[in-house]
């Protein structure tokens, strides 16, 4: 962990820059807006690294964090949808790629990455924590620990259907949590 001071603030900001343009070029489609978003990032970056009492511990998931918000703010005024692919890309192909990014280990870890596997882990994590006990038990026996269903019946007692059911409830559960952090994250 970099602490942010007045003697490494241009150095931080070399290093991350290319970065932060990219994540927002690939969610803005006009380049001046862009440059405009850009800038504020950095603005934001430098103001509160001087005026701010508490340091600045994370640089990468701050900088992410206030891009976003920026990106959201500056779509708002300007009452413009962005996307955060071409339009030529087909649902599938967006999807692959963030699949890819999220859980391929060969994928080079950039802070974008890591910043959206938090992001990934940390909203699973929540709404896992919302489940009734049967069923997160049953989602994380079978998908986290690769237990067979077949095998969790015969240990615990429980019909198969039974577990079947449960895994169901969980997994539209998960799904409804996770599509608003799927949609920001690939349209925002």
């Amino acid at each position: 962990m970099t602490e942010v001071n007045n003697d490494n603030i241009e150095k931080l900001i070399a290093e991350y820059q290319p970065q932060i343009k990219s994540f927002i070029r690939k969610r803005v489609e006009n380049k001046e807006d862009a440059e405009d978003i850009l800038q504020d990032v950095f603005y934001q970056f430098v103001k509160t690294v001087h005026t701010s009492m508490n340091p600045i511990e994370q640089v990468a998931a701050w900088l992410y964090r206030v891009t976003k918000h920026t990106i959201i703010n500056h779509g708002k005024k300007r009452h413009e949808k962005t996307f955060a692919y071409p339009n030529n890309e087909s649902d599938e192909e967006i999807l692959k790629d963030f699949s890819d990014v999220l859980f391929n280990n060969e994928v080079a870890p950039s802070p974008e990455t890591e910043y959206l596997r938090s992001l990934v882990w940390t909203e699973l994590e929540n709404a896992l924590a919302d489940l009734p006990h049967e069923q997160r038990a049953i989602y994380e026996l079978t998908e986290f620990d690769d237990i067979p269903i077949k095998k969790i019946a015969q240990t615990t007692g429980v019909p198969i259907n039974t577990l079947l059911s449960r895994k169901h409830y969980a997994v539209l559960h998960l799904r409804r949590r996770m599509k608003q952090l799927y949609y920001e994250v690939l349209y925002l």
